[in-house]
């Protein structure tokens, strides 16, 4: 009976702790609820089916215990009971992808009013680019990443002479607008990761990846790497600041654009190979 009543303990325990504890209504910074909407809906099903074995488990312990007596049943094959657990099984499965298909669809289908932000990550910083005067951010090239030109920006694409450069220091974006954010890392594997923006995509040498979301609340919110990529892995840290749009605005004329950045420095005379 200590068996069954330890297995009961857990169920009940388990409920109360997802029901009360605070963690769970940690508050949104991104538009991103669907992200939420999708971790209920998992926690629901597995959790059914989580409470429903344990307890399961408890009534066999307590219903096939030992007694003077009792002989065991040889029953190694059940054709019905195969077929039922298959059958829910499979709409279990279902019910738990097809909202994380529909969320992935959302994810990377980015708006048409969404402004480029790239993030650049290498062991183990992060460095950002925005957009300049023009509205777009020009090309780059891994073969450019330099101590001149950290970020491997080409040199001579005209569109990247204004983009704006935080290569060391916080990103900062406007509240409401939506942002495609561009990833790109030069060295390992990377995820650029925001708790609070419910957000998170691997960033892997050699490809571009992405994702988009809308700032909903200001405030200071940590980046952190989400896979891991070294030995200082654990203090590759930044921060993102949701301002509203005059403080952003003063930040952002602050920042020097790729051609402040490196007046001073010869990077024309590297080539790119066409």
């Amino acid at each position: 009976m200590f068996v069954v009543v330890a297995l009961v303990a857990v169920v009940f325990g388990s409920i109360l702790f997802h029901l009360l504890s605070p963690w769970w209504w940690t508050p949104i910074a991104s538009n991103w609820g669907y992200i939420d909407a999708t971790l209920v809906v998992t926690f629901w099903i597995t959790g059914f089916v989580f409470t429903a074995v344990i307890l399961f488990m408890a009534y066999c312990v307590w219903k096939f215990r030992h007694k003077p007596g009792r002989v065991a049943v040889f029953d190694p094959e059940n054709r019905r009971l195969e077929i039922w657990l298959t059958v829910v099984t499979g709409l279990g499965v279902a019910a738990m992808l097809a909202p994380g298909l529909i969320v992935w669809n959302q994810f990377v289908t980015v708006p048409e009013d969404a402004t480029d932000v790239e993030v650049f990550a290498q062991q183990w910083s992060w460095g950002f680019r925005l957009p300049g005067e023009d509205g777009r951010l020009g090309t780059s090239d891994a073969a450019l990443v330099g101590p001149d030109n950290p970020l491997g920006i080409n040199p001579f694409d005209r569109f990247g002479q204004d983009d704006v450069i935080v290569d060391s220091g916080d990103l900062h974006l406007p509240i409401g607008k939506p942002v495609k954010m561009v990833l790109r890392s030069v060295d390992v594997l990377h995820n650029f990761y925001v708790p609070e923006f419910r957000a998170k995509m691997d960033m892997v040498p050699g490809m571009v990846t992405y994702f988009w979301f809308t700032p909903t609340r200001t405030g200071e919110f940590e980046i952190l790497c989400a896979e891991l990529c070294g030995v200082g892995h654990g203090f590759m840290r930044g921060y993102v600041l949701i301002d509203e749009e005059p403080e952003y605005q003063a930040w952002l004329q602050e920042q020097q654009t790729f051609e402040e950045f490196f007046a001073a420095r010869d990077v024309r005379t590297v080539s790119v190979d066409p």
